[in-house]
């Protein structure tokens, strides 16, 4: 059954759906296992039971899930094509002699190249994570592992993407500033950077909190007992 009082503190519909169904695993794993295949008094199964009373937790997490992956897979979406863009584009053009770039021995050029790469690569990789997660059934099941580890890799994947497309925008206007305007260039790339970092930061507390209720086999109470 579904109980109000929960001594651990869990955010947010899709976590406690998740949380119900590791004690609903763990309580099945402690008992003998023809016990979960027996009626009780109104001709009801243990599983029955559950899935009466978290059909409303279900729904919310569904929700709570297509709210967040919706949001996140429009900002993936934007990194995807700003990268590339990016990444098709080669700062100081090509040589025509030999047809390899003109500023290929910079070591700017090479941390432009390999950023941009993994921009691409990682917000491609969240987008697809992402729809993987819109696309789900929103099952009991689904919420004990496979949605909370999708929504992980696909946040991971997201900062990474974010931080290599701050990393490859300095690296390709080092070349622009680096003469003229190089005393003024840290403080461009700082404010460039503030709004993609504070949408970071924003996410950091969603990020740990799933990362924490995903990898925490073991319910634990978030108070000591007094004996």
């Amino acid at each position: 059954m579904l109980s109000n009082y929960q001594p651990w503190h869990i955010p947010g519909a899709a976590l406690q759906m998740q949380w119900e169904m590791k004690w609903y695993k763990y309580v099945k794993d402690s008992m003998p296992p023809h016990f979960f295949t027996h009626y009780n008094d109104k001709k009801r199964t243990p599983k029955e039971i559950f899935t009466e009373a978290h059909s409303e937790l279900l729904k919310k997490g569904g929700k709570w899930l297509n709210s967040t992956s919706s949001s996140c897979s429009v900002v993936a979406t934007l990194i995807a094509a700003v990268a590339f863009a990016t990444a098709a584009t080669v700062p100081g053009d090509f040589n025509e002699n030999n047809g390899k770039p003109n500023l290929a021995h910079q070591s700017a050029f090479n941390l432009f190249a390999v950023s941009s790469l993994i921009a691409l690569c990682s917000s491609v990789t969240s987008l697809v994570m992402f729809l993987a997660i819109l696309t789900s059934r929103y099952q009991e099941d689904d919420f004990h592992e496979e949605l909370p580890r999708k929504l992980l890799f696909g946040l991971t994947a997201l900062f990474v993407s974010i931080a290599a497309m701050l990393v490859s925008f300095c690296a390709g206007h080092f070349f622009v500033l680096r003469d003229e305007l190089k005393n003024a260039a840290l403080p461009v790339y700082a404010v460039t950077c503030l709004p993609i970092s504070f949408f970071a930061i924003a996410q950091f507390s969603l990020y740990f909190d799933l990362a924490w209720a995903t990898f925490r086999k073991v319910p634990q109470r978030s108070y000591k007992m007094d004996f």
